[in-house]
């Protein structure tokens, strides 16, 4: 009862701060916050915005078995934060861009432009119910399933408290809602922290110490060029990760785009870009403390590293304190990921694809039938209930955001025209030609490959682009 108490008193705080910031609201408030959102606001914001609540649960236990070493990607993360500032945001500042998806149709053409918005409709729509539902099952099995809550309602719940705070004010909302639950998260974070501290009688300065001394603080691998873990394999992989699934989607850079101007808006990508290294150091120093923990206490460790910290926080061994905290952060960070996923694409079906965005009669229906929609996709994936089909829908996202890097890069490296025509037939082939190649290479030398296939895909649209412009200019 507690626990639900608190989450209640947490969403009426979000339903207050909906209506304040929603008054006189319009299209112009729903899309871009009437450009007049703090530039620090938003870069407080952003962490919460980036962090999922699987990432909340996740990143503790990647220590298990890569050690820190996802800092390597973190420190990337920097750098392609300051690529999105300087070489992103000037070109959809320079164009007043409402969706960032209008700019492949004023520089490449209209099938270009109604490609890149469905792949990022489709990536966007399905991976967040994925992640959702991951939340949604964890909220349910730990708190709403023990009072006789059915997943029906929590989901249908969720999803209705979402709708109702951003069903006005949309982005406007969502900058400051942001800000709520990034310092909600980063507070439940801390606060678990302190209390496992406690659990093995250790001091502040104590556990520092014990956790740079532990094995599994090793964050660099300069030594293995094959492994997944090596750093310049993370390093780059962190640019390129922050580059398309920022810089190239609309759920992250809506907000940005409601800075009053550019230099605004750069401030806030490259100030928030900085907090992701500390913010994730404190993940993965979470998940060391528990692993000694864990050993103080003579408990196994979980076979999926997933289960690290729920098996602590989640099952009450802790205290009913940490318990809400665990509640309250998990739910924090989804909730800020998801209300911008579901604001975005709204944006962009009444931009991109029905081109109507003065529409705001359209907006409030699309808006409504997107969170239906949304919810129907996480009670189907409760119905597959199938490990594999999960795994092979994420494995199918992960191709999904190459083409946009590559429709981007053509647009935006280079000035030649294109076959729009054949841009989608491109797009679609890309991934499928991607998929071939990493299966080829794990049959033949056992390597699979990673985040680099996110490199190898957009690689594979510029230079599908590059050639058919070149012969049919030819041809010409």
């Amino acid at each position: 009862m507690l626990i639900l108490t608190t989450i209640l008193i947490y969403f009426c705080v979000l339903m207050l701060m909906g209506r304040l910031t929603s008054k006189k609201s319009n299209n112009e408030t729903f899309y871009r916050g009437e450009r007049k959102s703090p530039w620090y606001v938003l870069a407080f914001g952003l962490v919460g915005a980036s962090i999922s609540g699987i990432t909340f649960v996740s990143v503790p236990g990647m220590v298990i078995k890569q050690d820190m070493t996802y800092l390597q990607t973190c420190l990337g993360f920097i750098l392609g934060y300051f690529v999105v500032a300087f070489v992103l945001l000037p070109v959809y500042y320079k164009l007043n861009l409402t969706t960032i998806y209008s700019f492949l149709q004023k520089r490449l053409g209209n099938r270009s432009y109604k490609t890149g918005a469905l792949f990022f409709l489709l990536s966007e729509m399905t991976g967040t119910a994925l992640r959702f539902y991951v939340v949604c099952s964890i909220l349910q099995r730990f708190v709403f399933g023990p009072v006789g809550v059915p997943f029906v309602v929590t989901v249908v719940a969720l999803v209705m408290l979402i709708w109702l705070y951003t069903r006005r004010g949309g982005i406007k909302t969502l900058v400051w809602t942001d800000t709520l639950q990034t310092f909600c998260m980063m507070a439940a974070l801390l606060i678990i922290i302190v209390e496992v501290i406690g659990k093995l009688d250790m001091s502040v300065g104590d556990a520092v110490w014990a956790v740079v001394a532990d094995s599994h603080s090793r964050i660099f691998v300069f030594d293995d060029w094959v492994s997944t873990q090596n750093f310049f394999k993370q390093f780059l992989s962190g640019v390129f990760i922050v580059v398309v699934m920022t810089g190239l989607d609309q759920h992250m850079m809506q907000k940005n785009l409601t800075c009053k101007t550019l230099r605004d808006a750069q401030k806030d990508m490259c100030v928030g870009g900085f907090f992701f290294v500390p913010v994730n150091l404190l993940f993965l120093s979470l998940g060391v403390l528990l692993l000694l923990l864990a050993g103080k206490e003579g408990l196994a460790v979980p076979a999926d590293s997933d289960e690290l910290l729920p098996m602590f926080a989640a099952s009450g061994w802790m205290g009913s304190l940490v318990l809400v905290l665990f509640s309250i952060g998990i739910v924090a960070a989804s909730f800020s990921g998801t209300d911008s996923a579901l604001t975005a694409v709204t944006t962009s079906y009444c931009v991109d694809i029905k081109e109507r965005p003065d529409d705001e009669t359209l907006r409030r229906r699309a808006h409504f039938g997107v969170c239906v929609l949304f919810a129907v996709f996480i009670l189907a994936f409760r119905v597959i209930n199938s490990t594999s089909v999960i795994d092979a829908i994420y494995i199918v996202l992960s191709y999904t955001s190459g083409p946009l890097l590559g429709l981007f890069a053509y647009g935006i490296l280079t000035k030649r025209g294109v076959n729009d025509r054949l841009v989608p037939y491109i797009c679609v082939a890309a991934p499928v030609i991607c998929f071939a190649i990493n299966q080829i290479t794990v049959s033949l030398t056992g390597y699979k490959f990673g985040y680099e296939l996110l490199m190898l895909n957009g690689m594979l649209v510029f230079l599908g682009m590059y050639l058919t412009s070149h012969r049919a200019a030819k041809a010409a």
